[in-house]
């Protein structure tokens, strides 16, 4: 099944079931509020949210649903703005200690990320030994995240054998398969989070950059294309996003279907609240 949230001035939003073909939606207040408080009482929720997904499908509602469009905010385009696809996954509770081969049993949900890196700032970060932090700005989430079981055959091996698409200005920047060369499958990702305190449920955990080996399939990283041409041309030709870009984010299944909606995004300089 495939589950959203609509924004209703709250901070979590309404859950709601959207259809197979992403272009119906139906509030699931009734089983559960939000979509952290679905993943809380999985088990209770899960089976009722799958009856009403099938009534969706079968029955066509006349609530409508929308992708999601929105901003990049920042100060400066001089940070190196670098968009990042990736496939993420949202645990229920993971206890402490679980070893890779129960970790699937713990997968409720994969998504889409765009996890926005600004290049220029992660070097001097890095060199302080605290890690990322005003060089991982916020990341963006895809209109919907989809039931492991949802994806068929697409999904083994705790990873997820579809092309991940990334646009920029309307140009494909690449399609690499997100399970071809993924070092390690989300059932090893979720027992090493887990390796030393227990994951609550709704916790997200992002593969890192899609990326494949045969250079052909293109890049769904900015760095990753930059770095390939300094190999090939001696610099990168490829600037980094720029205020007014636009970048869209998509993976499609075997019969050219969306299968998480479409992330759209459009850099914008930040202007501070008076």
């Amino acid at each position: 099944m495939k589950l959203g949230t609509l924004k209703d001035g709250t901070r979590d939003g309404v859950l709601v079931v959207v259809s197979k073909d992403l272009e119906r939606a139906i509030p699931a207040d009734h089983i559960a509020p939000t979509l952290q408080d679905a993943l809380d009482d999985w088990d209770y929720c899960a089976p009722q949210l799958a009856t009403l997904y099938e009534d969706l499908n079968r029955a066509p509602s006349s609530d409508s649903f929308l992708g999601a469009h929105d901003d990049i905010a920042l100060e400066s385009e001089d940070w190196g703005i670098d968009l990042e696809g990736e496939v993420a996954v949202i645990t229920g509770d993971v206890p402490m200690g679980t070893k890779p081969d129960k970790a699937g049993e713990h997968i409720r949900l994969l998504m889409l990320v765009n996890d926005v890196s600004l290049r220029n700032l992660i070097g001097p970060e890095v060199a302080k030994g605290f890690g990322f932090f005003h060089s991982k700005p916020c990341s963006a989430l895809s209109p919907v995240a989809v039931t492991p079981e949802e994806l068929g055959e697409a999904w083994h091996g705790g990873k997820l054998h579809l092309p991940l698409e990334a646009y920029v200005n309307g140009q494909l920047l690449g399609r690499p398969n997100a399970g071809v060369d993924m070092t390690f499958s989300f059932y090893r990702l979720i027992a090493h989070a887990a390796r030393t305190r227990p994951l609550s449920a709704g916790t997200i955990i992002g593969s890192g950059t899609v990326s494949n080996k045969d250079k052909r399939a293109g890049s769904a990283c900015l760095v990753e294309k930059r770095m390939l041409e300094a190999i090939a041309k001696g610099e990168p030709s490829t600037s980094f996003l720029r205020f007014g870009d636009r970048l869209r984010i998509e993976m499609l299944d075997a019969t050219g279907r969306s299968v998480f909606g479409t992330i759209e995004q459009q850099v914008v300089q930040y202007s501070p609240p008076r």
